[in-house]
């Protein structure tokens, strides 16, 4: 059993969640790197880690340092993998301590495109997979403290599910996606009211922060980053700080934080990858 807090991150591989990854390897978590199809993206994401953590916390004697960082496959489109999840990175790490919900559908819809088929594929991995990992969790940390015969600190243990800056700033485009992030925000409350004690519920709400598949070039990112009253958008950077906050702060659940430069006071008509350069 590892003697650190343990991290579970969904699609830790890439993008965003590589980066919560590497921050809280940093400030000396251990880190689940959960992928679906980034196999060698999750090794070295899980790789990386392992360094960081080490520098933050060197091991002690008789650990290696798949207690700092692993990787986990899984299908977060499927019910079961889903639910095999936090007991096998339980069974790995000897504990589980948070989940980060990263993981993402992001396919383009509208009200003329729409179906249940592309509902059912945003559903599963954005709504569905992350209300399953919180609850695991929960189950997780009691049997934990009961086997310990001890009473889990309150607002120790974090369920932080990454969301979006449009659902304050709604517009027509990707209609799949952002009614999963909707249910989600909504999953986010009912599950901090369902869970407490055991553990806090908190949303993270990105502006745009990396380049999507749908935009032009590197230049049209950048001219839409800038729209915002802060002159910029949020970064990989602030959104895993803010992650980390998240997870310390034992008195902060049921809310979302808003990790956007403003975005979300400013009204766009379309979505982000369906604006012209600014």
């Amino acid at each position: 059993m590892t003697d650190r807090p343990v991290a579970l991150v969904t699609g830790a591989a890439r993008r965003l969640g590589r980066e919560i990854s590497l921050t809280l390897a940093a400030q000396g978590w251990a880190v689940a790197v959960h992928y679906a199809t980034s196999g060698p993206q999750a090794v070295t994401t899980a790789s990386d880690c392992s360094v960081r953590s080490a520098a933050h916390t060197p091991l002690t004697e008789g650990l290696d340092a798949l207690q700092l960082a692993a990787t986990f496959e899984a299908d977060l489109a499927d019910e079961a993998s889903t639910r095999a999840l936090v007991p096998q990175v339980a069974a790995h790490f000897g504990r589980l301590d948070a989940v980060i919900n990263s993981a993402s559908v992001f396919e383009h819809d509208d009200a003329a495109s729409f179906g249940h088929a592309t509902m059912a594929r945003h559903w599963q991995t954005n709504t569905a997979a992350p209300i399953l990992l919180a609850k695991a969790l929960e189950i997780h940390l009691r049997e934990r403290t009961a086997l310990a015969d001890a009473t889990p600190e309150p607002g120790q243990a974090c369920v932080v599910n990454l969301l979006d800056q449009k659902l304050w700033n709604p517009n027509p485009d990707f209609l799949s996606y952002t009614l999963s992030k909707a249910a989600l925000e909504a999953a986010t409350t009912l599950l901090a009211q369902a869970l407490a004690p055991t553990l806090r519920v908190v949303g993270v709400a990105p502006g745009l922060t990396l380049p999507s598949p749908y935009m032009n070039s590197p230049e049209h990112f950048e001219s839409l980053h800038r729209l915002s009253p802060l002159g910029r958008s949020s970064t990989p950077a602030d959104v895993a700080d803010a992650v980390a906050f998240a997870l310390r702060n034992k008195a902060l659940t049921g809310t979302t934080l808003l990790v956007d430069g403003g975005q979300h006071l400013m009204k766009f008509e379309r979505d982000f990858s369906h604006m012209p350069q600014a």
